[in-house]
């Protein structure tokens, strides 16, 4: 695949952007959910930006900063599993999206790298930003900011941009080495779907408790009932989203008049039928 000037370009533009959004802005925008759509449009390939973002988006979603640890960063992930997927001429199926995932992980840790060498070289810079505090500087402050910002996305642009063009160099050759080795491809895709499940688990272990365990179980069933069904198949997770959302808001509204009657002083009575 050729990647034009104007390609590069915006593709440095859009890892500026997020690079950035992953800790400041909207702090959503960076998800692969939204970039990998992007670079997809930019690559000419939209609908498969799309399905390689959901995918992507099921592995990071419990993935999060704990203290100073950083997990493989969502950014560069995302930006070369799409670059893969477009480059390699993936179709839009779960095994050509799963190979482009397990081809992305090393990018992903190179992001994780740029980011704890930004805050590793910004340390030194919060001594200077406690004395611009204690003086009510407030520019001072502000170009602190501004400088880790720039130096942030400028760096995610630079890789994003370097493994734009090395992922699509490298397409040509890993389409070649796949029909040898198709073997390689099929370990590939097996690592890239399982990672989706690591997601998960992970994002269940952080917030699971033994009370919604019961939820999980129903809305599995849930699930593979309308799954096998052919009539709701192609609705399931909205179906069993619609299902979710209004467990939630009874859930909310019902602890809501508890609180409001706790606070009101009524602890029950005869009129109660306590």
């Amino acid at each position: 695949m050729e990647i034009t000037i104007i390609q590069a370009i915006l593709v440095f533009v859009v890892a500026f952007i997020m690079g950035i959004d992953q800790f400041s802005f909207l702090e959503s925008l960076y998800q692969p959910i939204v970039t990998c759509p992007i670079i997809g449009a930019i690559l000419g390939n939209f609908e498969l930006g799309v399905i390689v973002g959901g995918s992507y988006q099921l592995i990071q979603i419990g993935s999060m900063p704990i203290g100073g640890a950083q997990p493989p960063n969502a950014i560069l992930g995302g930006i070369m599993a799409t670059v893969f997927a477009v480059s390699l001429g993936m179709e839009a199926t779960p095994e050509g999206v799963g190979a482009a995932l397990g081809l992305a992980i090393p990018f992903a840790v190179f992001g994780q790298y740029a980011v704890t060498l930004t805050f590793t070289l910004f340390s030194g810079m919060m001594a200077k930003a406690d004395k611009c505090a204690e003086n009510a500087d407030v520019k001072g402050i502000r170009n602190i900011n501004f400088l880790e910002m720039a130096f942030i996305g400028a760096l995610f642009g630079i890789l994003a941009v370097a493994g734009l063009y090395g992922g699509s160099a490298l397409g040509s050759t890993l389409q070649n080495f796949s029909f040898q080795f198709s073997w390689v491809m099929a370990g590939l895709d097996a690592a890239g779907g399982a990672m989706k499940f690591v997601g998960f688990a992970i994002l269940m272990k952080v917030m699971m408790s033994n009370e919604m365990w019961g939820f999980l179980l129903a809305g599995f069933a849930m699930a593979l009932l309308c799954a096998a069904n052919a009539t709701t198949a192609g609705a399931t997770l909205i179906l069993c989203a619609f299902v979710g959302a209004a467990i939630a808001i009874y859930d909310f509204s019902i602890n809501t008049k508890i609180k409001a009657n706790a606070g009101a002083g009524n602890m029950g009575g005869d009129s109660d039928g306590i």
